[in-house]
């Protein structure tokens, strides 16, 4: 199970890194809570994997500071009706 748990986590990062996604996209994609893959990611990948935990790092921290453009973005649609 141990071993599961480390290779779901090391595919969520990579999925994370090569798509440029979100937290709450990869949840979408890998059928799990966005409270899993960010304890997968936060947790878990840097006891297994900690040069790719460190890129997922900077990648999660980038979308942080882009959230409020993105919250801005899907207000503006919703009320424009796009």
């Amino acid at each position: 199970m141990k071993e599961n748990l480390e290779q779901r986590s090391e595919m969520l990062a990579l999925y994370l890194i090569e798509n440029h996604a979100t937290v709450r996209a990869a949840a979408k994609k890998f059928g799990i809570s966005k409270s899993t893959v960010h304890k997968d990611i936060s947790e878990r990948l840097p006891q297994c994997n900690r040069s790719l935990w460190l890129q997922v790092k900077a990648l999660l921290e980038e979308n942080k500071a882009q959230r409020h453009i993105r919250g801005g973005l899907a207000t503006r649609r919703k009320y424009k009706g796009i």
